[in-house]
């Protein structure tokens, strides 16, 4: 054993900087990342009190800071301009300081911070934030509408819109807030405004329909002139059919509608306000069909020639049609938009099949194919996708209904310079098929895939001695970039892509160090409360259908995203806020689980998932799985009960912080008398029960339960044994029962099943079965065969808090843990975190006998350095080393 008067922790000289070893040391830093809610552009907010956040990036060694001043630089209403607000110097979500701000109202703030010593940072740089539309009387636009009514239960030709507006000064500043009932897509003179895709999103339409609010003073800037805007429309999730039946069409609607308003202000100060309206006129363009599924259609020789510009004659069009206002609240959008992030050409290309040409673009991913300088028309292609191939063509089977077809016809203005993407669809796919390429020539960078997805800022990194371990997060990365497509989907590539209340719940942890998915993810939970049942049930999936779930409300695991993923999102940002906002629904989904298990509180009854996909299951039925379902539910009803209680401690509700405290208690109880052997292993014996009950606490780790994990580990020659419920906690759970060896040579195995057995068949995202792709190529034969699924990537969040050896102490990183565990023979481990107070950081390495580690910790926060074989060290801010003993 060694402890800390043997090893302790060094700060490295000169290192109280944000993981910069070796500069020399100055005093703190101004304040930087300055933050609005969850924006660093906060352009349109929707709320009139905005938290605030930033952080230190740097401060000498016993630099503790006492408090923060914020200064309101300017505003364009209001009295206290220039006013300056002490406020909590944690510089997380700080609660507003000053007056309230006014619907379009427009701030500048800055910060700085104190330290208890008395010294004072510079100020930082100025942050303006502006508010969006914050009442319903701010909307002077109406929805508007093409007047046709065709069959409703059939694909449509979508409409495009427009308007010309003369603009009666030198415009200095412009605003665009606009939403619609399907996808849209604004311009001014042709020229596309923001670069949102496949706006406004998907949100619950019959409760909240989001704007977004776009800077056009571009656009607008210059003199007196008329100015042409246009809007395209799409079906998306409003219109287009949604899940594998092809007769679920219009859930939210049979209209494809658009509310646009321009306000403009005038270098004179004086304003104007445009809007859709009656005078508005509609004709079909160049797409004539666009669904999620199935792919876009597009024909250029349909497009009306110049309709986007100023002049053209619309006489023919036809008049718009004035909606009545839908019932649905039309509120800001909270959180990143989607955005075309990267463009990538493909690693090959070969003519195959009369001619057809191949794609393979190395990386399974969300998107779409953009022609890049097409050759001179007139011709037609048709762009076909796929995750795999076999015998060499499209593996399109897994897609069932999803056709995942774009088809492009040539425009007589096309002159071979321009390209084309499709706008309103989006596929999941690492191969693709060219067929109709009109010339013999064909260079890779002709056709490229460009990523889409929510355009989330990266936040963790991984790092090991292990490449296969670094490919295996590699993939967990790319599958949560492929399911992060507005709201979190199961896959992005067949007829569902849906947002599985389940599969988010158990990958939480692994979301929220990867990505600062707060923005995303708070927006889908208020979606999941407005759609909970009376009874407190949680839909399957959020937003839910009419009628898609019609077995049951209560299912554990899924349900449970109601409690377990507002906390997890608490423990990572440290956003007090959404536990408030959220109470009321984990209380009600709590509630309903209590009343729907028996005079013991155990679940008896009822539609359950179960251990969802575990390698036992077959084909054809996900959901045999050899752990008991109700012994799992009963398990989640423990675990919601005592993060209720907890919940509720945190919002300082004593009185129910105690009482579900008591009644966890009595579901422990009740689920040790239902569930376990007399000689205290679970009576299903199997891997996800036996690690669900040690990480949840229902028995002691060191017990029979730990015991026989190991002994159902190794017997399997670990490979693993569990699905959906039990993959994010078996390693844990072997860490917790003191056999870390089986938990890294379960993480380790690459034969069916195991986690880097996919990589072994070329895998570059997380399937959603062990086995996919079977050893000898073939594709599984099940319905539900997804190559892009990051449930079963929730074991990354083990791989940063016991490989590398980070994890949060506290809510919102205020605490650090470090503790890392070597093992599985690797040599070296760490992991990067971007954490709400800055950038933390861990390396280990170990060499002849000797463990040592780097840990950066930022300003603001404390940390635990917990290593094998000595005492906790607590640090503060700064870089530090320290090395033990360690027998590898």
């Amino acid at each position: 054993m060694t402890d800390t008067t043997t090893a302790p922790a060094r700060r490295v000289a000169g290192s109280e900087t944000d993981g910069r070893l070796g500069s020399a040391p100055t005093g703190p830093l101004a304040p930087t990342g300055l933050r609005v809610e969850h924006l660093r552009e906060p352009l349109g907010i929707g709320t009139a009190e905005p938290r605030l956040s930033w952080y230190l990036p740097e401060a000498g060694p016993g630099w503790e800071p006492g408090l923060a001043e914020v200064e309101l630089v300017e505003r364009t209403a209001g009295t206290d301009a220039g006013a300056v607000a002490e406020v909590d110097a944690s510089g997380v979500l700080v609660p507003w300081p000053f007056a309230p701000l006014a619907s379009r109202e427009r701030a500048v703030w800055r910060v700085r911070t104190t330290a208890v010593d008395g010294s004072v940072t510079d100020w930082s740089e100025p942050l303006e934030v502006e508010a969006g539309l914050l009442s319903d009387t701010d909307w002077t636009a109406s929805f508007v509408a093409a007047p046709w009514r065709e069959n409703t239960r059939v694909d449509q030709a979508p409409p495009i819109l427009r308007r010309e507006v003369t603009l009666r000064g030198d415009v200095v500043r412009a605003r665009l807030a606009v939403a619609s009932l399907g996808l849209h897509e604004v311009t001014v003179d042709g020229v596309r405004v923001g670069d949102a895709e496949l706006a406004p999103g998907w949100t619950s339409f019959g409760h909240r329909v989001r704007y977004l609010v776009h800077d056009a003073t571009e656009h607008l800037a210059g003199g007196p002139r008329t100015v042409a805007l246009g809007a395209r429309l799409a079906d998306g999730w409003y219109r287009g059919r949604i899940t594998w039946d092809d007769r679920v069409r219009n859930v939210y609607g049979d209209r494809l509608a658009l509310i646009a308003q321009l306000e403009v202000e005038y270098a004179d100060g004086s304003t104007e306000t445009f809007g859709t309206d009656d005078s508005w006129r509609a004709a079909r363009g160049g797409i004539l069909l666009s669904g999620l599924y199935d792919g876009e259609k597009w024909d250029g020789r349909v497009e009306p020639d110049g309709w986007q510009t100023v002049g053209f004659d619309d006489a023919a069009w036809d008049a718009v049609e004035v909606l009545d206002a839908p019932a649905a609240a039309l509120v800001p959008f909270d959180g990143p938009v989607v955005r075309v992030v990267e463009e990538i050409e493909p690693v090959w290309s070969r003519r195959w099949d009369a001619g057809a040409i191949q794609l393979d673009f190395g990386q399974n991913l969300p998107g779409r194919l953009k022609i890049r300088n097409h050759p001179v028309g007139p011709f037609g292609v048709t762009l076909r996708h796929a995750e795999v191939m076999q015998d060499d063509e499209l593996a399109t089977r897994p897609l069932r209904t999803a056709k995942a077809t774009d088809v492009f016809y040539s425009g007589p203005g096309d002159d071979g310079e321009g390209s084309w993407e499709p706008r309103f669809t989006v596929h999941g796919f690492r191969y693709a098929e060219v067929e109709g390429w009109p010339v013999s020539s064909f260079e890779p960078g002709d056709v490229v895939a460009q990523v889409v997805h929510t355009d989330m800022r990266r936040t963790g990194w991984f790092r090991c001695s292990d490449p296969r371990l670094e490919q295996l997060h590699e993939n967990v990365v790319w599958s949560m970039r492929g399911n992060f497509v507005d709201v979190p989907t199961d896959c992005p590539q067949r007829d569902e892509r849906l947002g599985w209340t389940g599969d988010l719940q158990v990958f939480t942890p692994t979301a929220a160090f990867l990505y600062d998915c707060a923005g995303v993810l708070r927006s889908w939970l208020r979606d999941l409360a407005l759609e909970q049942r009376e009874d407190g049930g949680v839909p399957f999936f959020v937003p839910t259908l009419p009628d898609s779930d019609p077995a049951g409300h209560h299912a554990a695991v899924w349900g449970d995203a109601a409690t377990l993923t507002p906390w997890g999102l608490f423990q990572a940002f440290g956003d007090r806020g959404l536990l408030e906002d959220q109470w009321a629904s984990a209380k009600a989904w709590v509630d309903g689980v209590l009343a729907s298990g028996d005079e013991d509180l155990v679940r008896v009854e009822g539609f359950e998932f179960g251990d969802w996909l575990d390698p036992l299951a077959p084909p054809e039925d996900a959901a045999a799985a050899k752990a008991d379902k109700y012994c799992l539910a009963t398990a989640y009803s423990y675990r919601s009960t005592s993060v209720l209680a907890a919940w509720a401690a945190e919002l300082g509700n004593t009185s129910d912080a105690a009482s579900y405290a008591e009644t966890a208690a009595r579901i422990k109880a009740s689920w040790q008398a239902r569930f376990l052997t007399p000689s205290g292993t679970v009576i299903d014996d199997s891997q996800a029960s036996s690690a669900i009950a040690i990480v949840f606490g229902l028995v002691d780790a060191d017990g029979p339960v730990g015991a026989r994990l190991s002994e159902l580990v190794r017997s399997n020659g670990h490979r693993i044994g569990t699905g959906f419920a039990g993959t994010p906690v078996v390693c844990d759970a072997l860490l917790l029962a003191g056999h870390l060896d089986d938990a890294y040579a379960m993480l380790l195995k690459d034969e069916c099943p195991s986690w880097l057995y996919p990589l072994t068949q070329g895998a570059t995202t997380i399937w959603e079965r062990w086995d996919s792709l079977l050893p000898d190529g073939r594709v599984n034969s099940g319905g539900m065969t997804s190559f892009n699924h990051y449930a079963l990537g929730s074991v990354a969040d083990f791989m940063h808090r016991v490989v590398a050896g980070i994890a949060p102490a506290a809510p919102g990183y205020a605490a650090i843990r470090f503790a890392p565990r070597p093992g599985g023979g690797l040599t070296s481990a760490g992991a990067t975190l971007d954490t709400p107070r800055g950038q933390a950081a861990i390396d280990w390495s170990v060499s002849d006998g000797t463990l040592s580690v780097t840990v950066t910790v930022p300003v603001g926060a404390t940390a635990v350095l917990d290593l094998p074989g000595a005492e906790p060290v607590e640090l503060s801010h700064g870089t530090w080393e320290s090395a033990v003993p360690f027998d590898a």
